[in-house]
């Protein structure tokens, strides 16, 4: 029921991060306050497929 995604910068469209989410439980796009080490600031991360 898990799946991987991949969580995208706001600012410079980096994909940093993955993580898991269950897909019955949360059917919306994830978005999270993360470090971003290219932008050296936290910054927004939006979820992708």
């Amino acid at each position: 029921m898990r799946d991987i995604v991949h969580l995208q910068c706001a600012t410079c469209k980096r994909k940093n991060y993955s993580t898991t989410k269950n897909k019955k439980n949360t059917p919306g796009r994830l978005l999270f306050k993360k470090y971003c080490r290219f932008c050296r600031s936290h910054t927004e991360h939006k979820e992708t497929k």
